[in-house]
């Protein structure tokens, strides 16, 4: 699975982060979301999935 984020939809809600910590963190200069990783561990599938759904803004895409 590869993630990726639109930094244009974006808006710093942080529901990604507080689902997938490992995967996602909160930018501290402009309060976008950022990528630990592109590439999360199988294990961590579920949680990404969850994350990418509950973004307000439908920011986080899936492939793979």
């Amino acid at each position: 699975m590869k993630v990726e984020v639109d930094y244009r939809l974006c808006e710093g809600h942080e529901q990604c982060v507080m689902q997938a910590p490992e995967v996602f963190q909160i930018g501290e200069s402009d309060e976008q979301v950022r990528l630990v990783t592109d590439t999360p561990a199988e294990e961590q599938w579920d949680d990404v999935e969850l994350a990418s759904r509950m973004c307000p803004r439908g920011a986080i895409t899936l492939e793979g």
